[in-house]
């Protein structure tokens, strides 16, 4: 990404300071807005992020393990190998954004927005995605191990290589997908 704003450990910690007092509904708080900004190797771990306007950021080696991201904007952002185990992105908005490599073992993305997202070799084992739209989403050689996918959209979702063992895929939305090079082993809510 180019042209991303620079932002110095203080000027962080007061904007993450000012969220959490909008997020107490206190009138001296701010909701954070970090679109554009340069976050690489951030230290973020279990931040409260609720809501925040992420948009286009770069966060590549940050820290974000068990952050609650539930409800904020990260659309055309960088997390690409970022490490996202229990993290809470439910009802998130990510279109767009990279997430090749990264681990979200165990994350919560219900109902998040997923289309278009880059999600190659992603490690998704045990995330709970129900009712997430990953239309259109890059999931080669992605694993989603006894992953929750209950009433997904997966319409012309890019599966090839990926790894659905144990996989619920009931009410999941299928158009549009060749499911021939996918290992379904174990799956609920597909033909055999």
């Amino acid at each position: 990404m180019t042209n991303l704003r620079a932002i110095t450990v203080a000027d962080l910690a007061a904007i993450l300071t000012n969220h959490k007092l909008w997020l107490a509904a206190d009138p001296a708080g701010r909701r954070a807005d970090l679109r554009g900004t340069d976050l690489r190797r951030a230290e973020m771990r279990g931040t409260d992020l609720r809501r925040a306007d992420l948009r286009g950021v770069d966060l590549r080696g940050a820290d974000l393990r068990g952050a609650i991201l539930r409800g904020a904007d990260l659309r055309g952002a960088i997390l690409r190998g970022l490490d996202l185990t229990g993290a809470e992105l439910d009802y998130t908005i990510l279109s767009g954004a990279d997430l090749d490599y990264t681990i979200l073992r165990g994350a919560d993305l219900r109902r998040a927005i997923l289309s278009g997202t880059d999600l190659r070799r992603a490690g998704l084992t045990g995330a709970i995605l129900r009712g997430a739209d990953l239309s259109g989403v890059d999931l080669r050689h992605a694993i989603l191990s006894g992953t929750d996918l209950r009433a997904v959209n997966l319409s012309d979702a890019d599966l090839r290589g990926a790894i659905l063992r144990g996989a619920d895929l009931r009410g999941a939305i299928l158009r549009g997908l060749d499911l021939s090079y996918v290992d379904l082993s174990g799956a609920l809510g597909v033909a055999a």
